[in-house]
């Protein structure tokens, strides 16, 4: 007998069949974002996987999103509300969309591009396939579009409110040539632009098949249907978590050579099935790339709580219903116009952590230690045979500590599904020689599950000269443990490390001018320990040193172990006194405790 229910609409519901139906909308998005991240042009799309894809109802709402970027997911409702109400009436068929405005089209920064796209089923809007994808360049006064020290949205590039960027089946060529005037990597960005259209046009594909499989009516009713779910999915998680008003602040390190520390202020309030997330406190907007859109910040506190759940809910746009979002307008994470928004990913990163702080107090075994604190975004920039290039990637990444294992090292933070690009790539496409690439010893915090290791990479200018421009954190306020977890390691930006040694702010609000032979490097931040380090298993500590992830003068001086070495190179540990070293270590915590 089969799992059924009615609706009020007298609609049969079949658990199973909707399972199948959300199963093909995930793998339709799955499909979009496969076809962009095979035909996209530049790196920082085609192998960052810095874009996403979704698929959306004719009212706008996500039905799925397509792997890569968790903190998109919540932005599409917001822009689509804004293009079906500026569009009402005249949306027809084959037309494709074009924005990227965060004030005038709820986008997020300008390098981030929608292309959305209505999919018509017998003469009627029955869905619509969106895609976002961040592009190498959009102009404005810093190449890549991550201008950090700009003041106003008009420094950072070209803002696109919605536009059709083809009619009925024509392109607009006059917007077409307008941008490939305006941005340093034409051929990329009008290629990447392809790429999505050719995205949005493979899920035309798979709902065009589905609604001839199904009938549009039933799929559009399970789609509904599917947000109901996934709000009583999410709601009743929420319903597992304690009652209560739990806080946390977070910070930036702040901007520039002097820099001032921003404040991200986070109160989660649980109240039975559903949550308020209140970012009173919080900076005020600054004259700098830093602010993130509202819809922005409302995606990356969607991220931040998706991840501490454990039910398998849909990743559709009834997950959001149970949350609300504030924050106080002309704040940091709400700004107003004109506020620059380039660099807004950093503030979006610290979004989530601030909120993995608060959520700590609520669900501790479900939340890390403090991560590494997102992506770094290194923009090298110049001039070769006469052509400009532009190079960026999302360099991640390692996380903290959890309640049951050490962190990952190697991995994107939980806000961006994003990949490091392959040294290979890298010097095959542009002047750079990659000379170092590898983990940091001794950077992860230590704890009784101890943070990942931090990451370096050094990139050597092979022409003339070259701009940087670095988005980072994480030195003045680094990862921090939890529950007796201490403090990964900072982060460094440095010009020839080797020689002259010259350290970068983390947030770069100018450009840095380099000849050939210079070096970048950066030095990733290790992620946060979890727990007490004297807690730690001796065989853990033991097989760090052996992996060279820690050193032997740290596991004494931090986690209580003592090693020692035979004839043959073997190393053991000293019980007799690694068991003095953890009570005087214990001993000390007990005395620093009761002076606090």
């Amino acid at each position: 007998m089969s799992n059924t229910k009615k609706t009020k609409s007298s609609f049969e519901i079949d658990s199973f069949q909707r399972e199948i139906i959300k199963n093909s909308f995930d793998t339709i998005a799955d499909d979009m974002a496969i076809t962009l991240m095979r035909t996209a042009y530049s790196g920082i799309v085609r192998d960052s996987l810095d874009f996403s894809t979704a698929i959306c109802d004719p009212e706008g709402l996500t039905l799925a999103q397509g792997v890569c970027t968790p903190m998109h997911m919540g932005s599409f409702f917001d822009a689509m509300k804004t293009l079906l109400k500026q569009y009402n009436g005249s949306i027809f068929k084959d037309d494709i969309f074009i924005f990227n405005d965060p004030f005038a089209a709820s986008g997020q920064h300008l390098p981030d591009i929608y292309i959305a796209m209505p999919i018509y089923y017998k003469n009627k809007i029955s869905a619509w396939a969106v895609t976002i994808a961040h592009h190498s360049d959009v102009g404005g006064i810093v190449a890549g579009s991550n201008a950090i020290g700009g003041e106003e949205i008009f420094q950072e590039g070209l803002r696109i409110p919605i536009i059709k960027f083809s009619e009925g089946g024509k392109f607009n060529q006059a917007l077409w040539d307008m941008i490939s005037l305006n941005v340093r990597t034409p051929d990329e960005v009008l290629g990447d632009l392809q790429a999505q259209i050719a995205s949005c046009k493979s899920g035309e594909k798979g709902m065009s098949e589905l609604f001839d499989r199904y009938g549009v009516k039933k799929i559009l009713n399970y789609g509904r249907q599917l947000q109901d779910y996934a709000e009583k999915l999410t709601r009743a998680e929420i319903g597992g978590f304690p009652n209560g008003e739990f806080c946390f602040t977070d910070h930036i390190d702040g901007l520039g050579e002097n820099p001032e520390t921003l404040v991200i202020n986070a109160k989660v309030i649980i109240s039975d099935n559903s949550i308020t997330v209140d970012f009173e406190g919080t900076s005020k907007q600054v004259p700098a790339g830093v602010n993130p859109s509202f819809p922005f910040t409302k995606a990356a506190t969607y991220a931040a709580l998706r991840s501490v759940m454990e039910s398998d809910i849909p990743n559709c746009h009834g997950f959001t219903v149970p949350i609300k979002v504030k924050a106080p307008l002309g704040s940091l994470v709400n700004p107003i116009f004109p506020a620059p928004c380039g660099a807004r990913g950093i503030t979006g990163y610290r979004i989530i952590d601030c909120l993995f702080g608060a959520l700590s107090k609520a669900v501790p075994d479900r939340v890390t230690a403090d991560t590494a604190g997102g992506s770094t975004l290194p923009t090298i920039s110049g001039y070769e045979n006469g052509k400009p290039f532009v190079f960026c990637e999302t360099f991640m990444g390692t996380w903290g500590g959890t309640s049951k294992h050490d962190g990952q090292s190697g991995v994107p933070h939980m806000g961006a599904n994003q990949s490091n690009v392959s040294i290979e790539m890298i010097e095959i496409k542009y002047p750079i020689r990659i000379n170092k690439y590898g983990f940091i010893k001794n950077t992860g915090g230590p704890g009784k599950y101890r943070g990942g290791l931090g990451l370096i990479r050094e990139y050597e200018i092979l022409s003339d000269s070259a701009s940087l421009n670095v988005r980072s954190d994480k030195r003045k306020f680094p990862p921090h443990g939890l529950f007796g977890g201490k403090n990964g390691s900072k982060s460094y930006n440095i010009i020839n490390p080797n020689s002259q040694r010259r350290i970068l702010p983390v947030l770069m609000t100018e450009v840095e001018k380099l000849k050939k032979g210079d070096i970048f490097s950066h030095e990733m931040s290790g992620g946060g320990g979890y727990g007490p380090p004297i807690e730690r298993e001796e065989s853990l500590v033991l097989k760090d040193i052996i992996e060279e992830k820690v050193d032997i003068k740290i596991a004494e001086s931090e986690y209580g172990v003592a090693v020692i070495e035979d004839n043959l190179g073997n190393l053991t540990v000293d019980k007799k006194r690694t068991r003095l070293l953890r009570n005087e270590l214990s001993s000390t915590s007990s005395s620093l405790n009761k002076l606090n």
